[in-house]
């Protein structure tokens, strides 16, 4: 479970870092031009692809198993670790109240925000394909550590 935690937090301070990027770009320079909505579109779509590269690489990188529990475990990490840095920082950095910041969750923008990551979460801890039954077809058991990074 440690590798499952610690490919996780990897994740999420990689993925959490782009967004911040993107969100960035988003709010300051797509949206008054779109509305926030239509910049949240348009944002979603490289939020998915990172997603789903960083996931792979780190399930690699930390060699987690392929098992049922262990993407689970990284898959909730990960919202977890989100769901409070996104509150720090509506705090913090926009001079938020918590009430306010999970508030921007209830808008059309702020759903299609956390559907999107709630959804990626899930199909990556839902997705535990592997090379048992594929590549082996039933010759030999392969070690726990044997696995495609089947984040998706």
């Amino acid at each position: 479970m440690k590798r499952a935690f610690s490919a996780a937090t990897v994740y999420f301070l990689a993925l959490f870092s782009l967004g911040f990027v993107l969100g960035t770009i988003r709010i300051l320079f797509v949206a008054p031009r779109i509305g926030l909505l239509g910049a949240t579109l348009l944002e979603v779509p490289l939020m998915l692809v990172a997603a789903f590269i960083l996931c792979r690489w780190a399930v690699r990188h930390w060699q987690v198993s392929p098992a049922l529990g262990a993407r689970w475990v990284m898959a909730l990490w990960f919202l977890l670790q989100l769901a409070m840095f996104e509150t720090l920082l509506g705090i913090a950095l926009l001079g938020g109240t918590l009430t306010g910041t999970w508030a921007g969750l209830g808008t059309a923008a702020g759903l299609n925000l956390t559907a999107d990551q709630a959804c990626t979460q899930t199909t990556h801890a839902a997705s535990t394909r592997s090379l048992v039954g594929k590549a082996t077809q039933g010759r030999h058991r392969p070690s726990a550590t044997s696995n495609d990074g089947g984040c998706a």
